[in-house]
């Protein structure tokens, strides 16, 4: 019910300007401050002070007087409070959220006739996934579950870096040394054992004499040249590789989990001559130089060019870009790319030549976010220093079982609850409480992941949340019998009214979120509706409640919250347990 009515405060505002022949351009419709038991609010009043010659709560009150509520659907009255105009909604608003809060689709937006193409992760595959990079795909998988509830037509992509110097380094080593030259590997599963080859090659190249290291580049960069010449020889050795690492990298990224519809390659673009069209276009564009033996592209609003192709005719990471995102603008209405901040430079260079190239560079997309790191440091994956996404997974998950197994007590003891339920609490809570400390900082903002914030089963934290939605469906379980009725007249009490308005925002809170690619609002949502559903827990008995009436209301309220929570916590890509 958010959304039409706000459609209708939208329309009573502006009926009232257009009466006065003042600009609708800016409603200044935003929620009302704190103090004040409205839904919407509108801030107009300061925009129009100077216009109309008053102060900005004389105008409030003006407008107040001026607009007729009762002309429209689901707004009962408006209120002037200092500078703010307050829209209240009538009995119907309450009504309607209840029943549409019996869906378990609650939540999700019509569909719309809009492709989306989400990249994210992307990481090279030159061994596991580690913790500084566990951002991408934790907010990127966010990213995309978002966009489809706000009824988009979304695939979610994985761009394989395969063609650079690092998978031609990489191949040459799996190629040059034995397996009895490399260490143990830290887990038996194909990237780390596969690391191994990576870190004995780049040890090799720092190391060894000067001959040796010249006929170990000689071979490298006939990889290199191989790949860009077609050779389907040197395309095959390149791929062992490069499928061997990423088959485990997925399995790491599907404990998350963040899945993919399609892994494109970078040696598509060069296999199908894209890339070499792409060189072609470049070079014809006013800025396009040929200096310090390479062809680079000038900008007049970017200090640093763009190379994009060497002396010896290989094109780079980014020339082949170009061609990736100018298939996905052939293929998709919109894409959007989630990157680190150490990309920043490359995203805005990429969207500039894209343009210059005759591209709507409206319909692209960056979140830029910055990095993870541990009280411990920053990681690093090249020498083997750093702390991969796996050992953070597996430390979350027993640190949960410990807190599950503490809290559980007696019934751990009993028959009630066997190790395979423990196992799958501990995994839920566990891996939603490292994705949910992760996307529910603003992208941009560097975090350093703490346990005890994370875990902490009181505090705004993924356990929180997810408790709230196993108390829903106790509260439903020993409910079994009462059939929930639709009559929001019983919900009287400020508890149960303010859990109600609180899941009528959530579509608009998912239509917000979407439209600005920020799912950490999602996350500040759950807390509030978890605030609100304890305070109705403790002050609104369901099964114990006086009269049949309300507790059939009750429970439908219960239902509605339950599916708003599992929503809300599926676009984070967080289980919401049963039981816990």
């Amino acid at each position: 019910m958010f959304r039409p009515f706000r459609e209708s405060v939208e329309a009573a505002l502006g009926s009232a300007l257009e009466a006065r022949e003042l600009s609708t351009d800016d409603l200044g419709i935003e929620e009302p401050p704190e103090d004040v038991d409205a839904v919407l609010a509108s801030s107009i009043a300061f925009r129009l002070a100077g216009e109309l010659g008053a102060a900005p709560p004389e105008v409030a009150a003006r407008l107040a007087d001026e607009i007729d509520a009762a002309g429209y659907e689901y707004v009962d009255r408006v209120e002037p409070t200092g500078p703010y105009l307050n829209f209240f909604p009538d009995e119907a608003y309450f009504e309607g959220t209840l029943e549409a809060g019996q869906d378990s689709a609650y939540g999700a937006l019509p569909p719309k006739d809009t492709s989306i193409v989400v990249e994210h992760t992307s990481a090279n595959p030159t061994g596991p996934v580690h913790v500084g990079r566990a951002r991408n795909p934790i907010v990127g998988d966010a990213v995309a579950n978002l966009l489809e509830y706000a009824g988009y037509d979304v695939d979610r992509h994985y761009y394989v870096n395969d063609a650079g110097r690092q998978m031609a380094v990489f191949t040459w080593a799996y190629e040059r040394f034995e397996e009895s030259e490399l260490p143990e590997p830290a887990r038996d599963r194909a990237e780390y054992r596969m690391v191994r080859y990576y870190r004995r090659g780049n040890d090799f190249l720092e190391n060894a004499d000067p001959e040796a290291l010249e006929a170990a580049e000689a071979e490298i960069e006939t990889i290199l040249q191989g790949l860009e010449a077609g050779d389907e020889e040197t395309y095959e050795r390149v791929t062992e590789v490069v499928d061997t690492v990423l088959a485990g990298m997925k399995a790491c990224l599907g404990r998350l989990p963040a899945t993919f519809d399609e892994f494109i390659k970078e040696t598509r673009f060069m296999r199908d001559g894209s890339t070499d069209d792409v060189v072609v276009r470049l070079k014809e564009l006013h800025g396009a130089v040929y200096e310090n033996d390479a062809w680079q592209l000038e900008f007049e609003d970017i200090e640093k060019n763009l190379v994009f192709l060497r002396a010896d005719g290989t094109s780079l990471y980014t020339t082949r870009d170009l061609a990736h995102h100018e298939w996905k603008l052939e293929n998709y209405d919109r894409a959007v790319t989630v990157l680190g901040e150490d990309h920043k430079l490359q995203a805005r260079q990429l969207r500039s030549t894209l343009s210059l190239l005759g591209h709507d560079t409206d319909r692209l997309d960056s979140v830029i976010y910055s990095y993870v790191n541990l009280p411990e440091g920053k990681m690093s994956t090249r020498r083997g220093t750093g702390v991969q996404l796996d050992d953070l997974l597996d430390e979350a998950i027993d640190r949960a079982r410990g807190e599950v197994e503490d809290r559980l007590g007696d019934r751990l003891r009993s028959d009630d609850l066997d190790e395979n339920a423990v196992e799958r609490i501990a995994r839920q809570v566990g891996v939603g409480a490292v994705r949910y400390d992760i996307v529910s900082k603003q992208p941009t903002k560097a975090i350093t992941f703490e346990w005890d914030r994370a875990l902490d089963f009181e505090a705004q934290s993924a356990p929180y949340v997810q408790y709230v939605h196993a108390r829903c469906c106790g509260i439903e379980g020993e409910a079994d019998g009462i059939e929930p009725t639709l009559d929001a007249s019983v919900l009287e009490t400020d508890a149960e009214r303010e859990l109600l308005a609180t899941i009528a925002r959530f579509p608009g809170v998912v239509e917000g979120a979407a439209d600005e690619h920020e799912p950490h609002r999602i996350a500040t949502y759950t807390r509030e509706i978890a605030d609100r559903f304890n305070g109705f827990y403790r002050e609104c008995p369901v099964v114990g409640a006086d009269d049949e009436r309300t507790r059939s209301a009750r429970l439908a309220l219960v239902i509605a919250a339950r599916h708003t929570v599992a929503n809300a916590l599926d676009i984070l890509g967080v289980e919401a347990p049963e039981s816990m």
